[in-house]
């Protein structure tokens, strides 16, 4: 934690020395101190620190000096550290001036010169004072400050990025929050250059990629290495599961994700039926242990990082980044994952980021707080999403289009909906349109049976509909089912073009594509089962067939 400051100000240097010496002899074990001979400098300075989100908690100024009055200095030195002390030095002359200063800068104090011995003279002042001040000061945030709109598409996705990799953050809504705005003057962010995030260490970055602000904080930019045992493409639990083990049983391995660990899982706000956790855990808690795990076996992690195109060569496969980058790997394990389902209805494509959202229920929970919202899905996701949204949203209304539940989430999931009073099961409908000019107001709600159609008030639109494979990207020669899931081992015997892609003797492995070297674990597979126990097995299985691949190699 940082110190608190005491800054004191005095062009006369003797006089500097002393002062300066007096304060770190009785408060440098819990104040920093900081002096300077010109009342300019240190007004740039106190600019200086708030941007590095440093407090003061007291000003020492002397009333004579040559470029301003001390009383002038004080009254500056406020507008930037408002609830900061304030002290006076002055001379018997100045006294007049000095009582004045109480009324007009609500002066806290002025100190006569000299004040031999400290300990009566002035230790006893600045401890009442410094003891005032510690009584009401809340320490700010430290760290990262994102400040931007609630409803801008560009601000949703920093803040899903910054929470997807788990960097703490203060969230400041550039609309409604006073600080926001008082911070943006502060660096000089014009309201067009949001959304901007503020680093500890006093640097801004408007309207930042992902890219950019992953840098920053320390995420790898370019791969170390110019050739890896092993490629994982996508860090989701099957990812995650791929790099723990080919990292502790010592294989050069790199993971690669667009975004952040943890894929669709990562996003779930309970994990209730995962082995070994009774009482759940978040699928972010579940992101956090597996990528430490992973990263202390050696593993490299590459964020956000997305892939475009794999280049097999010979036995080397090349891996082409949206950067221009490449990372060349003797194996690959594609565990890219699923995302859910556009919902195709009028007036959501333009409102997507502004009241409408795909996941992302535990990133912008907390800004519809005594607000209805509605979610649309009948699975785990779905009912964890709404379970999370409860314990803010006014209402949450669950929009399904079967009868009910049971046949697409948990029985435990159901229970505790049935037993959140504040949470709405919709049955046998759909979303007919959304309404809204910068962000989403109102929904259109279908009856399937009957097509009646009733207007509501919505602040927010979760969905949660159907999963889709990303691998849409994948252009090479890999065989996909008709819905885009990669097809693996026994299974590819099936398609025609199987033997025009598979040139050798043995099958392929139970995980393997047709291209050689090269597979699928988790939800992106035809026919995995999708739980998040399933995908982290496929991942550890993904990693032993890369083992009995590498050895013919």
């Amino acid at each position: 934690m940082k110190l608190p400051i005491i800054l004191a100000v005095d062009d006369d240097q003797a006089v500097l020395q002393a002062i300066q010496r007096d304060l770190r002899q009785q408060y440098r074990k819990n104040y920093k101190i900081l002096a300077t001979t010109s009342a300019s400098e240190g007004l740039e300075t106190l600019v200086e620190l708030k941007k590095k989100n440093e407090e003061v908690a007291l000003f020492l100024s002397d009333q004579r000096m040559p470029e301003m009055l001390g009383v002038d200095f004080l009254l500056k030195a406020r507008k930037t550290f408002p609830n900061a002390k304030t002290v006076l030095l002055t001379a018997y002359s100045d006294i007049e001036a000095a009582i004045r200063a109480i009324n007009d800068v609500q002066l806290d104090y002025y100190l006569n010169k000299p004040w031999d011995p400290p300990t009566e003279k002035l230790y006893p002042i600045l401890d009442e004072l410094l003891s005032d001040w510690q009584s009401n000061y809340r320490p700010p945030f430290e760290g990262l400050k994102l400040i931007g709109y609630q409803f801008s598409p560009q601000t949703h996705e920093l803040k899903d990025f910054l929470a997807g990799n788990l960097f703490p953050y203060q969230w400041l809504d550039y609309e409604t929050n006073p600080e926001a705005k008082r911070l943006a003057e502060l660096h000089d962010i014009q309201p067009k250059e949001l959304p901007a995030v503020l680093l500890e260490n006093g640097a801004v970055l408007k309207q930042p990629t992902m890219l950019a602000v992953g840098e920053q904080l320390g995420l790898s930019a370019k791969a170390t290495q110019s050739l890896y045992d092993l490629a994982i493409i996508g860090a989701g639990p099957a990812g995650l599961a791929a790099a723990v083990y080919a990292g502790s049983e010592g294989l050069r391995a790199i993971l690669i994700d667009k975004r952040a660990p943890g894929g669709q899982a990562g996003t779930s706000s309970r994990i209730e039926n995962y082995l070994g956790f009774p009482s759940g855990l978040s699928g972010s808690e579940l992101a956090r242990r597996a990528i430490t795990q992973a990263t202390r076996f050696g593993v490299e992690f590459l964020a956000p990082h997305e892939v475009v195109a794999i280049k097999p060569k010979g036995q080397y496969k090349h891996i082409e980044l949206s950067d221009g980058s490449e990372v060349v790997a003797r194996s690959i394990v594609l565990s890219t994952g699923v995302s859910y389902h556009k919902l195709e209805c009028p007036g959501l494509d333009k409102l997507t980021g502004a009241g409408v959202y795909y996941g992302a229920a535990t990133t912008e929970a907390y800004a519809f707080k005594g607000k209805p919202v509605y979610v649309v899905g009948g699975g785990n996701s779905a009912g964890q999403g709404a379970m999370y949204l409860s314990r803010m949203a006014s209402d949450v209304h669950i929009i399904i289009r079967r009868p009910d539940l049971t046949a697409t989430m948990s029985q435990y999931l159901i229970d505790q909906i049935e037993k959140t009073p504040n949470i709405h099961v919709h049955p046998c409908t759909a979303i007919a349109e959304g309404l809204g000019e910068s962000h989403l107001e109102c929904l259109v709600l279908e009856d399937i049976q009957t097509q009646e159609r009733t207007k509501v008030p919505a602040s927010a639109l979760f969905i949660f509909i159907g999963t889709k494979p990303y691998t849409d990207w994948i252009q090479m020669n890999i065989i996909k089912d008709p819905k885009g899931f990669i097809e693996t081992g026994r299974d590819l015997a099936r398609y025609d073009d199987y033997k025009e892609f598979w040139k050798l003797d043995r099958d392929p492995f139970l995980l393997e594509t047709c291209s050689v070297g090269i597979f699928a674990a988790g939800d992106v597979r035809a026919g995995a089962m999708n739980r998040v126990a399933s995908a982290v097995g496929e991942g550890a299985m993904a990693v032993s067939f890369v083992h009995k691949y590498l050895a013919e190699t």
